[in-house]
């Protein structure tokens, strides 16, 4: 196992800038997540750390080697993809055992590695199968296996599960936490899709356009967005927006929204008075109340049984709720949602920054 430190990484594409001065020092046995929109630079930069991507400036370092010029093979780490890229003429067990075989190792070792990741991974009964014989999810794990029997430094996952279900993917999300808390080697994890992000992480790095938005724990991201960015990314339904002017008088503070609705600011808001801001509450923090809050009309009901989700709309603006409670609000009706100000956020208009006391 190793850490793995990135130093003012860049990339190009031509003239094109793909990666600005990216720094992120992972742990040891930690296991990271790289999220962000599509075309953020996250694959890129896992593609760098493996060696198959040059690297135009900057620094990465697998535990005390630099590796900026190494070739892959070199670098001690074992890259999972997302199309399995299993030889279809071949067994679960030649796959396996494939890399081993070109480092010419011992065949009784090879033989153990192989029935060990076997065992580990519940395929010993699929070895003398071959992947068209397989499932998604059986062959998913058969690219982690040959990650395994490989017993790398450093695991990298370019988004492994985006070709499964959505049942499945659960399972798999699960599967693979669960390897790394057995094998704890060392691994980062490239995904658009902020619920992997959040259920698998110790780590996550937000990236949006070649940049790092904001690194931190799963609950830090969720509780502390640093901008109005991540505040939207994390998070499922997404966080409400509203913009406002904020006002303080006294002791007290409260956003004014353009139709003249107050509310009053988050406990541990910052900014000044008469900053044109933006009001941020998630959906499941918000509550029903008599009157007051937020105004808003019911477009579409969404109950799931253990929750119901709510869509509407104030002055124009989207809205989404989430209550524990069964509601049967009919299109049209006028409901007030009373923001928890324990939670919620206010941002900078112009810069989209968090604001804080």
């Amino acid at each position: 196992m190793a850490s793995v430190t990135i130093q003012s990484v860049k990339k190009n594409f031509g003239d094109v800038p793909i990666l600005h001065g990216v720094d992120i020092d992972i742990q040891d046995g930690s296991f990271t997540v790289l999220v962000g929109p599509s075309g953020c630079g996250k694959s890129t930069l896992l593609r760098m750390i493996a060696g198959l991507e040059e690297i135009n400036g900057g620094e990465i370092r697998i535990g005390d080697k630099r590796v900026n010029d190494l070739p892959p093979k070199e670098r001690d780490i074992a890259m999972v993809f997302q199309n399995y890229a299993l030889y279809p003429h071949m067994t679960v067990r030649e796959n396996m055992a494939f890399a081993l075989s070109l480092a010419k190792m011992d065949k009784s070792a090879i033989e153990s590695k192989v029935g060990r990741a076997a065992e580990i991974l519940a395929l010993a009964p699929l070895l003398d199968r071959y992947p068209r014989q397989l499932s998604g999810g059986q062959r998913q794990r058969v690219a982690m296996g040959r990650a395994i029997v490989r017993d790398p430094q450093v695991f990298l996952f370019d988004e492994p599960l985006s070709n499964l279900d959505a049942k499945l993917r659960v399972a798999m999300r699960s599967e693979i936490k669960e390897l790394h808390q057995r094998l704890k080697t060392t691994s980062i994890y490239v995904t658009h899709d902020q619920i992997e992000a959040m259920t698998m992480g110790d780590k996550i790095v937000v990236m949006r356009d070649g940049r790092i938005e904001q690194t931190g724990s799963p609950l830090d991201l969720y509780d502390r967005p640093a901008n109005q960015f991540v505040a939207g990314f994390i998070g499922s339904p997404s966080m409400n927006f509203l913009p406002g002017t904020l006002h303080r008088s006294g002791g007290a503070a409260r956003v004014v929204l353009p139709d003249g609705t107050q509310l009053d600011a988050p406990h541990s808001a910052g900014g000044a008075d008469g900053q044109a801001v933006v009001y941020g509450t998630r959906p499941e923090h918000l509550s029903l109340a008599q009157d007051g809050g937020i105004p808003a009309r019911v477009a579409v009901m969404e109950p799931t049984g253990m929750d119901t989700f709510v869509a509407c709309r104030h002055e124009g603006v989207e809205l989404s709720a989430v209550f524990r409670e069964r509601h049967d609000f009919a299109p049209g009706t006028t409901i007030h949602l009373q923001p928890d100000l324990q939670r919620a956020h206010l941002f900078d208009a112009a810069s989209g920054q968090r604001l804080v006391a």
